[in-house]
C-alpha cells in the first residue's frame, strides 16, 4: 500500500508539467509562436498518439507554415476518425485546395473531386458554417467551367450565406461579380455590405474595387469615410498611399502618413519604412526635391535592400 501510494506521489508533478507544459504550448499557438508551440505538441503526441486537438493543432501549424503534405496527414487522420465532424472536413478540404495551387495545373485536377467532396460534406454537416460556405465560393467561382466551375453553384452557396449573416453575402456576391469582370455589380453589393455591417473591411473591400478599377477618388472617399468611424491607424497609411500613387490630395496625404508614423505600434501591418517611402513620393509629386530626398534616404536607411526606394530615389535625383 505505501509503495502505490509512493509510486503515485512520484507520478502527480510529472502529470501536473505536461499538463502545464501543453497549456503553454496553447499559449504559445494563440500567440502565433508556432516554433515553440510545435516541439511540445509533437512531444505529447508521441506519448498520447489518439489525441485528436494536439493533432489539429499541428495540422493548423502546417497549414500556417504551408506545409500542405503535413497538414494533409494530420486532417486525413482526424476526417477517417470522426467523419461526422465538419470542421475537420472544412480544414482537410482546405489543406487540400492549397496543396492543388502548389503543383502543376495537370496535377491539381487530381485534387478537384476530393476538395469538391470534403467542403461540400462539412456544409451539410453543419448549416452554419460560414468558412466552409465561403472556400465554396472561391472553388466554384475560380475554377473552370469545363472541370465543374459554376457562378450558378457560387451564388447558391453566397445565398447561403446570407441565412448566417447578410453581410458575408453581400461580400460574397460582390467578390463573385467582381472576378466575374462585373465592377458595378461587385460596388452595389459592397456598398449594401456597408450599409448592412459597416466593419473595416466592408470599406476596404469596395476601396480595393475602386484601385483596381483607376477609380482611386472614389478610393480615397471611402477610405476617408472608413477613418471617421472605425480610427485604424493603417488606414492613415493606405489613405497616404493612394494620394502618392495617384497624385491626389497631397497635403491630405502627408496628414495621414504623419498620423501612422506619430501613432504606430507593432499591430499596425505597414512598416514605417513605406510610409517614409510614401512622403518621399508625394514630395515629389509637389517638385520639392529635397524634401524628397530626406524621406527617401529615410527609408533606405532603414531597409538599405529597399528596391521600390532604390528605384524612386533615382526618379527623385531626376527632377
Amino acid at each position: 500500500m505505501k509503495k502505490s501510494i509512493f509510486i503515485l506521489l512520484l507520478l502527480f508533478p510529472f502529470c501536473g508539467n505536461a499538463q502545464t507544459n501543453y497549456q503553454q504550448a496553447e499559449e504559445y499557438f494563440k500567440q502565433e509562436n508556432f516554433s515553440k508551440a510545435k516541439p511540445i505538441f509533437e512531444k505529447y503526441l508521441k506519448q498520447h498518439s489518439g489525441d485528436k486537438k494536439t493533432r489539429e493543432y499541428l495540422g493548423d501549424i502546417a497549414g500556417y507554415q504551408k506545409d500542405w503534405d503535413t497538414a494533409i496527414y494530420y486532417y486525413k487522420s482526424l476526417v477517417n476518425e470522426e467523419e461526422s465532424n465538419a470542421n475537420y472536413h472544412f480544414k482537410y478540404g482546405g489543406a487540400l485546395g492549397f496543396k492543388a495551387l502548389s503543383v502543376s495545373r495537370i496535377r491539381a485536377v487530381s485534387y478537384i473531386g476530393d476538395i469538391k467532396h470534403h467542403l461540400e460534406r462539412a456544409a451539410a454537416l453543419d448549416p452554419k458554417h460560414i468558412e466552409t460556405r465561403w472556400a465554396l465560393v472561391e472553388f466554384y467561382i475560380q475554377l473552370p467551367g469545363i472541370i465543374g466551375g459554376s457562378e450558378k453553384k457560387a451564388i447558391a452557396y453566397a445565398d447561403e450565406l446570407g441565412t448566417i449573416s447578410k453581410v458575408d453575402e453581400y461580400l460574397a456576391k460582390g467578390y463573385i461579380a467582381e472576378y466575374s469582370g462585373r465592377p458595378k455589380d461587385a460596388e452595389k453589393y459592397y456598398k449594401k455590405a456597408i450599409e448592412v455591417g459597416g466593419s473595416p473591411h466592408t470599406y476596404e473591400k469596395l476601396a480595393g474595387l475602386y484601385e483596381k478599377n483607376n477609380q482611386p477618388k472614389e478610393a480615397l472617399e471611402t477610405t476617408s469615410k472608413s477613418l471617421k468611424i472605425h480610427k485604424r491607424n493603417q488606414l492613415n497609411y493606405q489613405i497616404g498611399k493612394i494620394s502618392a500613387q495617384y497624385n491626389l490630395e497631397p497635403e491630405y496625404g502627408i496628414e495621414c502618413l504623419s498620423e501612422y508614423l506619430a501613432n504606430y505600434s507593432i499591430k499596425d501591418s505597414v512598416p514605417k519604412d513605406w510610409a517614409y517611402y510614401r512622403l518621399a513620393q508625394i514630395y515629389k509629386n509637389l517638385g520639392k526635391k529635397q524634401i524628397a530626398l530626406t524621406w527617401i534616404n529615410k527609408a533606405l536607411l532603414s531597409r538599405n535592400d529597399f528596391k521600390e526606394a532604390q528605384q524612386e530615389k533615382f526618379l527623385i535625383l531626376a527632377l
